[in-house]
């Protein structure tokens, strides 16, 4: 496939970060309408920090005797978030990524939008941006909802939604425009792309898609794309000798006189082999300043051009003196986003940048991004060569290779180990264009460079030996390339990107290895600076050979050699084909049009390369080869590559609307489930209703969608599907939208208005799971039609949500389940007897809250369906009227709201959920109340003080509600403390809600776990305060186990909604044990009450209850517990305020 002419999980090898944990509820799937954040340091940036949905802490891991959280806290994991697209609607996912619902922009509520899953990812793709998504103008990651949701993207989104507009010429009015909306800020303005990077308030979201595109489904006048602005992150997963160097200083060449940008994570410029070698420094990342707070970008630079001075020489750099700019373009987490890059690339040309390092990147797409093209550009017109890891993913086979890899200017870097052995977390090509990378291999495993004192790195691996330390990747295989290719700089000043390039890839040395698994093979920079004889192209592109094979013709592509001496140079040519098998080619398949070739001096001569892909029998894929050519003491080394398709046909696909004319607004996606055609997916567009294909043979999913028009679903959506095409021959299809019946769904009360309808088919083929659907206001306009035979193997589902509120109760719906054929069309009148009836008591934590409740629905094989919920004052009760048929399992969730957001959105308080599923039956009435005291901990299932090897960690809610409800509470303060054999160890704000750990040592120990809670009064007027403190001894498991820690509950059946009770009167109180002191495993327990916190009353426990005289109005009565298993463990918990008095 090509990269279209326009214009991430980050990379994972070797990140010293510890993952983040489960939280709390991270086993329950949630429908909640906004994001919940816990543990903030202040009030003030807890309320920033929960309107954007951002994690509360962002520390680092891993560190000895201190307590460290991981990127993601548990509260971002453990409910629902909302993500916000560039039209401005919000999509609500939960713990797992799936889509739980929409809330509209203002303007955007009639627009229909398209729900796809695929490869694990999900895009939520509204009809109005469907068309420049198809034909590249919108960067279709803006609309790839599990890549939004990544940590790293949300916390780069904290401020807003950022993105990159890209323009045709001056385009003054479109710049204007965008401007203009809402609160739209330029962050950057990007030269080399004639762009600017956007920061975009969340409610501005839809201002600025109004101002980018126009009401045909075109870009706006003078706009050329708009790019998400995405996150990039370090490519962490005997070598300065191994690439020759040594040789090279010898000969009087250290780099001196050329400068290298290395755009990383800052440089520690106090570092003896780094101290006086940075000429200018500028920061584009989201800390304060250049400093390396993370240890990434000191290594790099010293692997590039550190001096040696720590370690006396021993730990050199590939160009001792040459010069550094350090472009400091990622974070102090190691994270930065594409414009932040680019701009970087930018200041280091106008700073004189020779050579750029970039040891950085992300998941590559087939469109060519922000990044690849400010390389390509800057690579032509200022000569810069830009060297660029691989990326970390090799591990996971072909096609790996990372973007700005990817871009076809830059010298693309590959890792070996000390004896040339490819590094298996490597990346491998093609890439996405099918072009060669990596260009070339350095070695990049075990690799000892400058440590930063005090970075994240330095913490987590040590310094060893003194001043460094030893980590691994592509990351650490870049600059060794860049200082090489500073040193064949310094041998030939005029050089520029192309001739170093050419150079370095023409001198390597081949491995026992593929072209895309190494390109050229290993640098040695010492043949690369006596090179006279280079090869341009410096890999050789075939293409595509299409299938047939029975009429192939030879195919020549020209290879020039160059001399660079004074004296002619004859070439003897040699030419080494490999099958996709890896076992030699057939002969013939690649030869060269001549055995020798004299190159004269100063001058060029050609010789052609052929392909000829006939005789490759039935054996299809990627060939490779190797062309050789050696004389006088040269040796030149050339890859190149063609792909001999296998199967394909080509395919044409015919759209017409509902007046029987082609159809302007469609939206098609072929995707390949089976044979040749897996993981292949194709979303073509074109405004007269036709498109035209070519694909591999095989299974696919057809699915498509035909809209009158975009912003209005109710005037039509039709909806034609057809579950297996199976693609053995030339095919032709037109999907007419007349061929479609309606939908229609209600319900018993003529008076309820429609909240969603949610159309979903979902296909298991192989193992793998394929989703497509519709999310819309109501099923009105919708039609729908099944296209062909039934599916033929594979497991076929069908699911019709809807969810509706009316004057007396609020009412959800879900049908379907596994069938042979999607519905042609499909009625579904609800009767009330079909229905079963939930009465909900909805508490508050304290006056003026509102709240809602969510109904979730699961059906058996795991489809399910989003849901809605109405916010209402609280405290008070509320009806569901929930379906029963067809095996539905119900989660209930709780949400309890305090301020609005900017945007205009509540802002959650509190959540709480019944957890797993239940099935209610047809007719039947049943009671759930949420959000009333006693809130206290809750040790049941996987909750509870855990220990996972050498970290020891808190998963349990504290504030779980008296029914024991999990769930999550927003706090004021929270400090723990956790002691080790007597001794504090550590001391941070970690609410245990599974985001914090402390890296403890291996042998077994004493510990002491203890952790405070505060709930300001505006939040929480019962259970205001949390205190805990649980023994225990523990030494290193071998996987994760739950410590021996134990909690108590109490339950006040007889508290009001508000958590209060009647003054004065005779209440009992039952007290339950939780966790490790449980079933029969109890020593001793005993309870205390108290009227003013501090003086404190045992009493007496019969049969587990005890009985005590409620508060006066306006006062409360505090709890306290303290129990002991047999085993000595110990537990206390203290509960200030349990309840008032009224």
């Amino acid at each position: 496939m090509r990269k279209v002419p326009w214009p991430d999980e980050p990379e994972r090898g070797g990140d010293v970060r510890r993952h983040s944990r489960s939280a709390c509820s991270a086993t329950i799937a949630t429908v909640s309408a906004v994001a919940l954040t816990m543990g903030p340091t202040s009030p003030a940036s807890a309320i920033s920090e929960r309107a954007t949905g951002a994690a509360g802490m962002t520390g680092t891991t891993g560190v000895p005797g201190v307590m460290g959280t991981a990127h993601v806290t548990g509260a971002d994991r453990a409910v629902s978030r909302r993500i916000t697209l560039v039209t401005g609607d919000r999509v609500l996912v939960d713990h797992a990524g799936r889509v739980l619902g929409l809330e509209r922009a203002e303007g955007r509520s009639g627009v229909p939008v398209r729900l796809r899953e695929v490869d694990g990812h999900t895009y939520v793709l509204p009809a109005d941006a469907a068309r420049l998504v198809s034909d590249g103008r919108v960067d279709r990651r803006l609309f790839d909802v599990t890549l939004l949701d990544r940590a790293a993207t949300r916390a780069s989104r904290k401020q807003g939604l950022k993105v990159i507009v890209g323009y045709t010429g001056r385009a003054a009015d479109a710049r204007a425009d965008v401007r203009d909306a809402g609160g739209t800020k330029v962050r950057r303005t990007l030269r080399t792309l004639n762009a600017e990077a956007l920061l975009t308030p969340g409610d501005d979201a839809a201002a600025l898609w109004k101002a980018v595109t126009d009401a045909d489904g075109t870009t706006a006048t003078g706009v050329a794309h708009i790019w998400l602005d995405g996150v990039r992150k370090v490519s962490l997963d005997r070598s300065v000798a191994q690439i020759g160097a040594p040789k090279v200083w010898k000969a009087g060449y250290d780099g001196k006189g050329v400068t290298i940008a290395v755009l990383d994570t800052g440089i520690d410029t106090t570092h003896p082999d780094l101290k006086g070698r940075v000429k200018a420094a500028k920061n584009f990342s989201t800390s304060p300043d250049t400093t390396d707070k993370y240890g990434h970008g000191t290594h790099v630079a010293s692997i590039a051009a550190g001096t040696g001075a720590r370690s006396k020489g021993k730990y050199k750099g590939v160009a001792p003196r040459a010069g550094l700019l350090n472009g400091k373009v990622l974070s102090d987490e190691g994270y930065g986003d594409d414009s932040g890059i680019v701009a970087g690339m930018d200041w280091a040309a106008a700073q004189g940048a020779d050579i750029v390092n970039l040891s950085l990147g992300g998941a590559d797409t087939p469109e060519i991004d922000p990044m690849e093209a400010a390389i390509g550009r800057l690579s032509a017109e200022k000569g810069i060569l830009f060297v660029v890891a691989a990326g970390n993913e090799g591990d996971r086979g072909a096609g790996t290779v990372a973007s700005p890899g990817s871009a076809a200017a830059a010298l693309t870097v590959g890792a070996v180990d000390d004896e040339d052995r490819l590094a298996p977390f490597s990346g491998r090509g093609p890439a996405e264009d099918g072009r060669i990378k990596p260009d070339v291999t350095a070695p990049g495993v075990a690799i000892t460079a400058a440590a930063a004192p005090g970075s994240v790195i330095e913490r987590e691996v040590g310094q060893k030996p003194p001043g460094h330390l030893t980590i691994s990747g592509t990351s650490m295989a870049t600059p060794h390339v860049a200082g090489a290719a500073a040193l064949l700089k310094q041998r030939h000043p005029a050089w520029t990107y192309a001739e170093l390039k050419a150079a370095l890839v023409a001198s390597a040395k081949g491995g026992p290895y593929t072209p895309f698994e190494q390109g050229s093979g290993r640098i040695r920079v010492d043949r690369a600076v006596t090179q006279k004889i280079v090869a341009k192209p410096a890999s050789v592109d075939f293409g595509v050979q299409q299938w047939p094979h029975t009429d192939d013709k030879p195919v020549v592509r020209k290879l020039t050699y160059r001399n660079l001496g004074t004296t002619p140079v004859t070439l003897g040519l040699t030419v080494t084909g490999t099958d996709p098998r890896g076992r030699p080619a057939p002969a013939g398949f690649f030869r060269l049009g001549a055995r020798k070739v004299t190159v004269p001096a100063r001058g060029r001569a050609t010789v052609g390369l052929i392909v000829d892909t006939g005789p490759g029998g039935k054996l299809d894929g990627a060939y490779t080869a190797y062309v050789t050519a050696e004389g006088g003491g040269q040796s030149v080394r050339t890859a190149a590559a063609v792909e001999r398709e296998a199967e394909a046909y080509d395919v044409t696909l015919r759209t017409v609307g509902r007046d029987g004319a082609p159809a302007v607004h469609h939206v098609l996606d072929l995707t390949g489930v089976s044979g040749l055609a897996r993981d292949r997916w194709f979303t073509p567009y074109d405004p007269d209703g036709t498109v035209d294909l070519r694909v591999p043979a095989g299974d696919y999913i057809l699915d498509a969608g035909i809209v009158v028009d975009p912003e209005d679903a109710t005037k039509g959506v039709d909806w034609l599907s057809r579950p297996r095409l199976t693609v053995d021959r030339r095919i032709s299809l037109t999907l007419d939208a007349r061929t479609t019946r309606p939908v229609d769904v209600t319900v018993p009360d003529t008076a309820a208005e429609p909240l969603l309808a949610a159309a979903e088919f979902a296909l298991k083929v192989g193992g793998n799971d394929y989703s497509f659907g519709w999310l819309l206001d109501s099923y009105t306009g919708l039609g729908t039609a099944h296209l062909g035979p039934g599916t033929g193997g594979g497991r076929l589902t069908q699911t019709w949500a809807g969810q509706w509120t009316g004057g007396t109760a609020q009412y959800a719906t879900v049908a379907g389940g596994r069938t042979g054929k999607l519905a042609t069309g499909y009625t579904k009148h609800w009767r009330k007897g079909e229905l079963a009836t939930v009465r909900t008591g909805l508490g508050a934590s304290s006056p003026g809250k509102k709240g809602a409740v969510f109904a979730w629905a699961a059906l058996p094989g795991g489809s399910g369906a989003p849901a809605a919920g109405v916010p209402r004052p609280l405290p008070g009760r509320h009806t569901l009227r929930l379906s029963a048929a067809d095996g539905v399992k119900w989660t209930l969730d709780f949400e309890q709201y305090g301020a609005e957001d900017e945007q205009g959105f509540p802002l959650l308080d509190a959540y709480y959920t019944t957890g797993g599923g239940r099935a209610y039956r047809a007719g039947r009435t049943y009671a759930q109340t949420f959000n009333v005291g006693i809130f206290g901990p809750r040790i049941a299932g996987t909750h509870g003080i855990r220990r996972d090897g050498a970290y020891l960690y808190g998963m349990l809610p504290m504030f779980a509600d008296g029914l024991g409800h999990a769930g999550a509470s927003f706090y004021e303060k929270v400090t723990t403390t956790l002691y080790r054999d007597g001794e504090r160890f550590a001391s941070g704000e970690d609410a245990l809600d599974g985001a914090g750990q402390f890296k403890v040592p291996a042998g077994r120990a004493a510990y002491r776990l203890t952790t405070s809670l505060t709930r300001s009064a505006d939040l929480a007027r019962a259970s205001s305060r949390i205190d805990a403190s649980w023994t225990f001894a523990s030494e290193k498991t071998a996987r994760d186990t739950k410590l021996p820690v134990s909690t108590v509950r109490f339950a006040a059946p007889f508290l009001d909604l508000d958590s209060t009770a009647p003054a004065g009167r005779r209440a009992t109180v039952r007290v339950t044990v939780q966790g490790a002191a449980a079933d029969g495993n109890l020593g001793s327990l005993t309870v205390y009450v108290s009227d003013d916190g501090g003086t404190w009353t045992e009493v007496a426990l019969r049969k587990g209850v005890f009985t005590h005289r409620t508060p006066a109005a306006g006062k409360s009565v505090s709890l306290r517990a303290e129990v002991t298993d047999k085993k000595g463990n110990t537990s206390k918990v203290t509960i200030h305020d349990a309840y008032a008095g009224r």
